[in-house]
């Protein structure tokens, strides 16, 4: 069984695949980062808005293509159905 100590310890030493990119684009950086610092910046800032502004665009398309695929499925549905009956009024 591992401490919490050596768990936390274990776990900060893992790198993950965007840590890796982030290291190639600026190591120190990625350094300062890993270390505790927190970097302070408008452009930082305005990054991070612009970015949750682009995640509540992608949910509401994906919401409306959604209704869309629904909406698609529905009318071919119908358009089968009025098929099967004009081909049931003229068999009888």
């Amino acid at each position: 069984m591992v401490k919490k100590q050596n768990l936390k310890k274990e776990i900060k030493n893992i790198i993950s695949a965007s840590e890796i990119g982030q290291y190639y684009f600026c190591s120190n950086s990625w350094f300062l980062q890993k270390n505790g610092y927190i970097p302070i910046s408008k452009k930082l800032d305005t990054g991070n808005r612009k970015h949750e502004e682009l995640g509540i665009i992608i949910h509401i398309l994906e919401k409306q293509m959604k209704k869309a695929r629904l909406i698609t499925l529905t009318a071919y549905v119908l358009f089968f159905i009025s098929i099967i009956i004009l081909l049931i009024g003229v068999i009888f």
